[in-house]
């Protein structure tokens, strides 16, 4: 899906991979960025939250919270991220973000909660009941500051990924509020959710799910209880052309994580003035029993389209040529992806060593891929700024 945007939108980032990859300056196995594209993309994103009176954080673990993707972001404009994790934090933290919003998706473990407070001092805190809350509260009073508390909500309706569920009942916000404020070390700032947003395959859209409403009828409740000065957190496939529908629903908070490399699905149907600005590249191991087999490690394919026809520029040279365009067959999640097959039986033969270049929305921080990141690739001066891992620490690669 998205190999195709790549070829029609950014053709000389494709070819850059390639050809850093031909010299031996770039791994198999590697989700590569185009850093100058990125920082496009964040300075876009970043204008048009501005223009809609949006707090904006950076979501990067998508791309495996790669220190250079995070100083491209801070060259775009934005100088926080949203911590998906604990792992996250670290990262961004140590690439030079501050940390805008900790403890969602993923709460924070009990006994991290003094070392997040006292090392990150985040803008937000997200918590999912009063134990998390005490936990924040009592990190942020040892640190000495008190800390803003997003209370994660949910209603009967709304929309949630399977192990993704919590939060405390929207029907109770303003208890919930009260609650929060008596926390120790904390106060109550505002609510959250995710998906606010959410593409919808029938109509080809991005449309609000339930839980964007829930935040609207919860912040009214607020309001009608004398609380006026309440944060709205509303992620989810984040384009800059979905921030000014975000805004007018109340939000006022965003989190562009896809939108800042081009590869929400909406991407992919329309074009967005985000470039495609990420891909994944690895080369032919072997061939047997008319397949080529190229090395993986890397093929966790968010699964946000239902099942198509990958397919992947093989080619020993830069290329985006549709003739260069192979189907693959990917291992299936519960197998471990240590190849994958290439069509090999058509006129155009891979060979050992062939670079293989796909387009598709991956999540770098769960795959055991390397992450790339290259800076000039608009000045056809490409440079390889960083090769790290999925936790945005440095690999010593080829050692």
């Amino acid at each position: 899906m998205f190999l195709e945007v790549l070829r029609r939108r950014n053709p000389g980032f494709v070819e850059a991979a390639m050809a850093l990859h031909r010299e031996g300056r770039i791994p198999a196995n590697a989700y590569v960025l185009d850093l100058d594209a990125v920082e496009a993309n964040a300075r876009v994103l970043k204008q048009e939250a501005d223009k809609q009176g949006l707090k904006i954080f950076a979501m990067t673990k998508q791309v495996g919270r790669a220190s250079s993707f995070s100083k491209a972001v801070m060259r775009g404009g934005i100088d926080r991220s949203v911590a998906v994790d604990m792992a996250c934090a670290r990262a961004t933290h140590n690439a030079g973000l501050k940390v805008g919003h900790l403890g969602h998706l993923t709460q924070v473990p009990r006994h991290e909660s003094n070392a997040a407070a006292a090392r990150f001092r985040p803008d937000y805190w997200t918590v999912f009941n009063q134990s998390k809350a005490v936990e924040a509260g009592a990190g942020a009073k040892a640190a000495g500051y008190v800390q803003n508390l997003l209370a994660r909500i949910k209603a009967e309706g709304d929309t949630f990924y399977r192990g993704h569920e919590g939060g405390f009942d929207a029907s109770d916000v303003v208890a919930v509020a009260e609650a929060l404020d008596a926390v120790e070390g904390g106060r109550f700032a505002g609510i959250t959710t995710f998906p606010a947003l959410l593409f919808d395959h029938a109509s080809r859209k991005v449309k609000p799910t339930p839980n964007l409403a829930t935040l609207t009828r919860a912040r009214d409740a607020l309001r009608k209880a004398g609380r006026s000065d309440i944060e709205v957190n509303a992620p989810g496939t984040t384009s800059s052309v979905l921030l000014a529908g975000l805004a007018e629903a109340g939000a006022t908070q965003c989190e562009p994580g896809n939108g800042l490399h081009g590869t929400t699905a909406l991407h992919v149907m329309e074009d967005l003035p985000e470039l495609p600005a990420v891909l994944y590249l690895t080369e032919v191991s072997h061939l047997s029993g008319g397949k080529a087999y190229c090395f993986g490690g890397g093929f966790y394919i968010d699964p946000i389209f239902p099942d198509y026809d990958v397919k992947a520029i093989v080619s020993d040279e830069p290329t985006t040529a549709a003739s260069a365009l192979l189907s693959v067959e990917i291992p299936p999640p519960s197998a471990i992806d240590y190849y994958a097959m290439i069509d090999a039986e058509g006129p155009r033969k891979p060979k050992v060593g062939d670079t293989a270049v796909f387009g598709f929305r991956g999540q770098a921080f769960v795959t055991r891929a390397y992450v790339v990141g290259v800076s000039g690739i608009s000045k056809g001066e490409p440079k390889v700024e960083s090769i790290e891992n999925g936790f945005g620490e440095p690999e010593s690669w080829p050692v």
